[in-house]
């Protein structure tokens, strides 16, 4: 007798690519904004860094239900859905993904954003006097010195999507093979009164949130050991 059934492992499966897609979007998209943050002088900066953040204290119902209603039929998700011949993006792998991206931004912007502002002016100013472009001085210079910001936004993204639960149910539903996550299937075992399995999915997902702090630990450790 297996220790868990087999359809669990389509949801852990379905976990593992929308945590690993969504964190290699919000690498790709999080960088120049990251840059662009730590960066600018504009005056009106903060207040991006705010709606960027705005996940970290927004109630997941409540983003939840926006993004429902922005994939929605009546919405531009509808729109989008169907140039392909679809009603909706909601209750599908794709709204997950960017329910997920928008979700764990703050947590994969900000640690590069640190990172990027604690390198400080120097460097840059040397690479130019080397001439330097300023494209390739952020590849060369900028990106390798903020490398402890990228690693920790990537954990923090991965881990983060891992464990969402408010926004995935409201957006995803509860679709085998689709849209029925980790978060969901544990909530789904509850609410059907399998507890056996409930409590193995729940254990391992302590397990996993004590790594994800351990390796975070571990990286401030070694950065400050470097920095020292």
């Amino acid at each position: 007798m297996p220790i868990l059934p087999a359809d669990i492992w389509i949801s852990v499966r379905l976990t593992i690519e929308l945590a690993g897609l969504t964190t290699l979007i919000l690498l790709i998209v999080g960088t120049p904004l990251a840059w662009w943050l730590a960066r600018s002088r504009a005056w009106w900066k903060e207040g991006v860094a705010s709606v960027v953040a705005l996940p970290i204290v927004l109630p997941p119902t409540v983003l939840g239900f926006y993004l429902l209603v922005a994939l929605g039929p009546q919405g531009p998700g509808g729109q989008i859905a169907s140039l392909w011949g679809g009603r909706t993006l909601a209750f599908s792998f794709t709204g997950l993904v960017i329910g997920s991206v928008l979700y764990s931004m703050p947590f994969v912007v900000q640690p590069i954003r640190n990172a990027f502002e604690a390198m400080g002016e120097r460097p840059l100013e040397v690479a130019a006097t080397l001439r330097a472009s300023p494209l390739r001085a952020f590849w060369t210079v900028a990106v390798p010195l903020a490398r402890p910001g990228f690693l920790t936004g990537a954990v923090l993204g991965f881990a983060h999507t891992v464990g969402e639960f408010g926004v995935v149910l409201m957006i995803g539903g509860n679709i085998p093979g689709q849209t029925k996550v980790l978060s969901v299937a544990i909530f789904d075992y509850v609410e059907t009164g399998q507890w056996r399995e409930a409590s193995l999915l729940a254990g391992g997902m302590v397990v996993f949130a004590f790594t994800v702090i351990l390796a975070m630990t571990l990286i401030e450790k070694r950065v400050a050991r470097v920095g020292a």
